[in-house]
């Protein structure tokens, strides 16, 4: 079953363990996927895109939240 939940820049820090500043410095570099979602100007991803991005990422050496 797919996880729907739409994740923030806080919910992914939470996850990897960084600081939203880091997800965002992600983002600003292309390094995070494409929002899923944005509303009022703010980008949501589903949780499954980034538990997905996780497993892919370059230098994360296999950590999981």
């Amino acid at each position: 079953m797919a996880d729907r939940r739409l994740w923030s820049y806080k919910e992914i820090a939470a996850h990897i363990r960084v600081q939203p500043d880091t997800v965002r410095s992600y983002r600003k570099h292309g390094l995070l996927p494409a929002p899923d979602v944005v509303e009022g100007g703010r980008p949501f991803w589903y949780a499954d895109t980034i538990r997905d991005w996780v497993t892919r990422r370059p230098g994360a050496g296999g950590r999981r939240g």
